[in-house]
């Protein structure tokens, strides 16, 4: 039994928490009262009202345990993870920051530790399942659809935020790379839509997005790579209204008295208009396409997740595909599994065929399972 520390208890950062309270000793921190009140009652399961802004105090306060697991708003992940590092900590992120967490890897190495990072459903698990299949298939096409969507579709978005408002509306404004042909694009975020059909959903709309982050680093070999988030459609002309009417400009205006930022009002806005109720019911989908040759033949190979809110421990599914990727992470970690100190994005997690079978097996002992299906000469 390990001593673990989960920093952010929000959403996911419960169901992380709660998930490695069934084997280990874990303290959710957070600033927020209101966040920490939630957390469901477990025997091994502590909370602890801290200000992870504070680097001194967050390395004190970390002093003792034995692991990190880093579930902060993208907006203070990168500065929570150096901090992390330079106290000498093993770490699991999924903060999601805009920062690249690679040029972390010298820290990591320098205080004789690991760091997971981006180890989420996406990023996460397409770079899991890319990182397997890349050690023995000469890849040629990479492609991850992926999206967290509520039930109950409500005018005008049909959207609840499984995260932050602010991280999301970062993620529709920063400008989306993939690479065609061996070539670097960047294209504006919510670009190229296209309707796609999924099972058990119906038609959604496919837009460019800034996923492939450590991918970009690692696995320039590869000459096709794009990830896209799915929406109901009609979502992207609504936030493409609200980019060209300059709500997310970051500028401060006045208004009245007050000196206020475009984007820091629409966020506070979206806040309730995004904000899920407790029991709400919604669905993560996501496809994972990975085309090229294996052993001197054409091969396909799909992955496919649909999954939904779980009832019995009322939890979002979300948070579910987000925060038990993380948590099998952190059991690798714990077990010994992660060889080597440095910063590990999840592809160089997923090469290690034993590593791969264990997350995988791990989220499908708790209902989420990524289908898989293989054609040749495809």
């Amino acid at each position: 039994m390990a001593k673990v520390i989960v920093l952010g208890a929000g959403m996911v950062g419960r169901a992380i928490a709660r998930d490695l309270a069934r084997a280990h000793d874990v303290t959710a921190a957070d600033r927020s009262t209101e966040a920490l009140a939630l957390l469901p009652r477990e025997p091994r399961l502590s909370s602890l009202e801290i200000d992870l802004s504070d680097p001194g105090r967050l390395k004190s306060t970390i002093s003792d345990f034995d692991l990190v697991v880093g579930a902060v708003p993208g907006f203070m992940g990168y500065q929570t993870l150096r901090t992390v590092l330079e106290a000498q900590k093993p770490a699991v992120d999924i903060s999601f920051c805009p920062e690249n967490t690679l040029e972390l890897d010298d820290l990591a190495r320098s205080s004789g530790v690991p760091a997971i990072v981006d180890m989420g459903v996406a990023p996460g698990m397409d770079n899991l399942i890319l990182g397997y299949h890349d050690r023995g298939m000469e890849v040629e096409h990479f492609e991850c659809l992926v999206g967290g969507l509520p039930r109950r579709r409500v005018w005008p978005f049909e959207y609840k935020a499984p995260f932050s408002p602010v991280d999301v509306i970062e993620e529709y404004t920063r400008p989306a790379r993939y690479v065609e042909n061996r070539h670097l694009v960047v294209r504006p975020a919510l670009s190229d839509p296209e309707l796609i059909e999924f099972d058990g959903v119906g038609t959604l709309e496919a837009f460019n997005t800034d996923g492939l982050r450590s991918l970009l680093h690692t696995m320039r070999h590869i000459p096709n790579m794009k990830e896209k988030t799915l929406r109901y459609p009609g979502h992207i002309r609504l936030i493409e209204a609200l980019k060209a009417a300059g709500f997310f400009a970051t500028d401060t205006i006045k208004v009245g008295k007050a000196d206020v930022s475009p984007l820091e009002f629409t966020t506070r806005v979206l806040l309730d208009a995004w904000r899920s109720a407790p029991d709400e019911r919604e669905i993560t989908v996501m496809r994972v396409t990975i085309s090229g040759r294996e052993d001197n033949v054409d091969k396909k190979y799909s992955y496919v997740l649909h999954d939904e809110y779980d009832e019995a421990t009322a939890t979002s599914s979300m948070a579910r595909t987000t925060g038990y990727a993380c948590a099998a992470a952190a059991e690798l970690l714990l077990a010994g599994k992660i060889r080597g100190s440095g910063v590990f994005p999840p592809e160089r997690v997923g090469s290690d065929p034993d590593c791969f079978a264990f997350v995988m097996k791990y989220q499908a002992q708790r209902g989420i399972v990524y289908r898989a299906e293989e054609q040749v000469g495809a």
